[in-house]
């Protein structure tokens, strides 16, 4: 039977059981923000508000919003008078970490009883750009941009992205595009092709014959841009006809990259997936289907099982990894910043579940929260327990400890215990949960219905719970108060923290019992005496800081503290970089809550592991992780001043673990390509302790002359990882998302056996 397709555009042929099948590239596009413009609050955004941005009571002008037609972009403009021109901002709604709603800012908060909470809400971006205060005419339309911002953005595609710089590059705004615009175009999205090659392109797309490109013809030239050889190589293999697959095909792939591999799971893939509505209807996924759901979260790297809690959560708290920030209340360095309440919620939101409050002596008997002895700015500690209150549980219902340095007088300290008691309530846990003697320190799940509190003192017994504030005796160095209040004392239960003074009878000391060791010290143990730390930390809570040298706020390198089995290894979160990326991949699992079991072999009072003597051994098995790095996909310029400036990138793999697993490789580089730059380099490591690693994937834009500029990184734990073919999604250097770039590898494990690497493990990292 012969298929005669009437449109002009070429079709897919297929004879089955005498049926012809037909499916057209115009159907098979990527469409721009598919099934989200029938959202009516995006409907709304893309129509336009007029809002009210404030900075302070004083400071408060008229802005207008609109959501552009690419999808991504809010256009924010403010009119002035008529002596000035019209100054016009535009942000990117991947740049925003969340939208909050009411007065939840400090401008708005100052406000709070003088505008209506309804109509406020705070647009919070990620890194380190100001927040949005808005006001909006009615509650209604508060509603809409609330909503609308945020619930559609997992369904932005390469297409959507292009689609904002193909506007930037029609010059003259008449929605066709000349060859020097193209040429504008493909330097914008980081691509330098071949004059011959970007010509042959052009003229294919210009089927009109008038050397400029209309709606249609940019969306055919767009469609041979994006294509993906290395991707359609993968589909091809997989399918008979190398047209579609069916549902037997794509089970066998899933079967190939160690997935559930029924007919059933290959079936919801296609209804989710499968743009074409004929193919989906007839259980068929085409190439772009195929494509959509590579690149979606659902192939990501990362093992979806571990993006919720599947870890036990009934262990003593010590036989945890407890995400911990330090001097939580800083914007940026340690002697002339801001200190503010904002970062406690940036820091609760990214599942940190200890923070720190240095608390002095403030005006009008109020305590204040700022570092002592310095130029930093001053923050009310009311308005840090009133914020931390509102958002301790939000992104986690795990406990979460409060550090508190204490220096204020017995006055203020009475002062502290009254707020904390009348803001956190009922969550402040204020005596034992047991009768009987502490055997072990209670588990995360203790707590987590009801969500309580808890605190504790090194001067009393301390209350162990889910909100857990402190006095760590490191700071009595420093004039931390020699008294404390009766009213503050009694808050108090389960740990004591007390000074270290050697692993002597440690089997036998107390698990309430607390230290605190400067990165310096613990180091020390760990290298000198790694085994009997790891036998303290299996019992009792250790808590690492930085060394007070560290001005600018940098980090230490949290993974020594973690082989060492330290629980609370506090970062300074306001500083990005190498360190926050590994406690952002350390903490990625487990739902995000911020609490991780550690490894059986932390977990014992009579353990043999030492971080810095490994080898192997029993309960270890050496493992083979073989990483082909393929291909990368629309990766960012970096040298956005220098508009011919074109990213020529390399990748890194590293693995941060124990001494002797800690390793790193590279691709070579590709010259003038970000656009789709493909390697096919095949990078190889062994590990010892496995379960120990981080992997950690770096894109660096290669320069001769000076250091490599960072383009984009993702980490994660080795036990997260899934083999086959997998796109790992990009995060900036602040750790929000890079998209749409990623990564596209191929990954094989695989236990060894003295030479010979035992083949058919095709997943690993399933849940505790």
């Amino acid at each position: 039977m012969a298929c005669v397709c009437e449109s002009w555009r070429p079709c897919f042929q297929r004879k089955m059981t005498g049926v012809c099948i037909k499916v057209s590239e115009s159907s098979l596009e990527l469409p721009l923000l598919p099934r989200v413009l029938d959202d009516e609050n995006v409907r709304a955004m893309m129509h336009g508000s007029n809002m009210v941005k404030v900075r302070s009571q004083r400071w408060q002008k008229s802005r207008s919003l609109r959501l552009l037609e690419d999808g991504v972009s809010v256009w924010c403009e403010s009119t002035k008078s008529s002596r000035k021109a019209k100054a016009q901002q535009t942000f990117s709604v991947t740049e925003v970490e969340c939208v909050r709603e009411g007065c939840q800012s400090e401008a708005l908060r100052r406000l709070s009883g003088s505008v209506p909470e309804n109509q406020c809400f705070t647009v919070v971006f990620r890194g380190a750009r100001k927040s949005l205060d808005l006001l909006c005419s009615c509650e209604e339309e508060a509603r809409r941009w609330r909503f609308g911002m945020l619930p559609w953005l997992l369904s932005l595609t390469p297409h959507t992205w292009i689609r904002g710089y193909l506007r930037r590059a029609d010059e003259n705004d008449d929605g066709k595009m000349s060859y020097d615009e193209v040429k504008r175009l493909l330097q914008m999205i980081n691509i330098d092709l071949n004059e011959q090659y970007a010509r042959s392109l052009f003229k294919k797309a210009d089927r009109s014959c008038d050397g400029r490109l209309d709606h249609v013809e940019i969306e055919e030239f767009c469609r041979e841009l994006m294509r993906r050889p290395e991707l359609d190589a993968v589909f091809r293999h997989f399918s008979g006809n190398g047209c579609v697959l069916s549902t037997a095909e794509l089970r066998d792939f899933l079967g190939d990259q160690g997935e559930d591999a029924s007919l059933i799971h290959a079936q919801s893939l296609i209804r989710t997936y499968e743009l074409n509505d004929w193919a989906q209807k007839n259980q068929f996924m085409t190439q772009n289907g195929f494509t959509v759901y590579m690149l979606s979260l659902e192939n990501h790297v990362f093992n979806p099982d571990h993006a919720r809690v599947h870890q036990d959560m009934t262990r003593p708290l010590a036989h945890y990894f407890i995400s911990s920030s330090h001097n939580t209340y800083l914007t940026k360095d340690q002697v002339t910043s801001a200190s503010s309440a904002e970062p406690y919620i940036r820091a609760l939101n990214q599942g940190c579940r200890c923070v720190e409050l240095d608390c002095w002596d403030g005006d009008k008997g109020e305590p204040v929260i700022y570092h002592g002895h310095t130029l930093t700015s001053k923050v009310p500690f009311k308005e840090v327990i009133e914020t931390i209150a509102q958002y301790a549980f939000k992104a986690s219902p795990y406990p979460l400890i409060l550090s508190l340095e204490n220096h204020c007088t017995v006055e203020q300290q009475t002062v502290m215990a009254r707020h904390l008691r009348t803001i956190l309530g009922k969550r402040l846990l204020t005596k034992p949960l047991k009768d009987q003697p502490l055997k072990d320190l209670p588990s995360p799940e203790v707590w987590h219905t009801p969500l309580s509190p808890a605190l504790y003192s090194p001067l009393s017994p301390a209350l162990y719970s889910p909100l857990f504030s402190h006095v760590h005796s490191v700071f009595l160095a420093q004039a931390v108060s020699s008294k404390l209040s009766p009213e503050l004392s009694e808050l108090v239960v389960y740990c004591r923290s007390v000074p270290f003074h050697g692993f002597q009878h440690s089997a036998q000391k107390p698990p309430d019992e607390m230290s605190s060791f400067n990165e310096n010290d613990a180091l020390k143990h760990i290298k000198d005496t790694g085994k009997l730390f790891v036998r303290h930390n299996s019992r009792q809570l250790s808590r690492i800081y930085p060394s007070g040298q560290r001005l600018q706020s940098s980090n230490y390198d949290p993974q020594d503290m973690w082989n060492g089995g330290c629980s609370l290894v506090a970062l300074n979160f306001q500083t990005p970089g190498e360190q926050m990326d590994l406690n952002q991949g350390r903490f990625l699992p487990n739902g995000r809550c911020g609490y991780i079991l550690k490894p059986s072999f932390l977990c014992s009072p009579s353990s043999h592991f030492n971080p810095e003597i490994t080898g192997g051994g029993p309960g270890h098995i050496p493992t083979q992780l073989t990483i082909r790095i393929i291909s990368a996909q629309q990766l960012p310029k970096i040298n956005t001043d220098k508009p011919n400036s074109i990213v020529d990138p390399q990748v890194w793999v590293e693995i941060h673990g124990v001494a002797i697993d800690n390793s790193r490789d590279k691709t070579h580089r590709i010259d003038n390509n970000g656009f789709n730059p493909r390697w096919d380099s095949t990078l190889s490591f062994q590990l010892q302790v496995p379960e120990l690693a981080l992997v950690r994937f770096v894109v660096e834009d290669h320069d001769h002359k000076a250091k490599n500029d960072f383009v984009g990184q993702y980490t994660l734990p080795f036990t997260s990882l899934r083999t086959g073919y997998r796109h790992v999604h990009l995060l900036k250097a602040d750790g929000s998302s890079l998209s749409p770039s990623t990564l596209f590898i191929h990954l094989m494990c695989g236990e060894r056996s003295g030479t010979k690497m035992v083949t058919g493990i095709t997943q690993v990292g399933a849940a505790h």
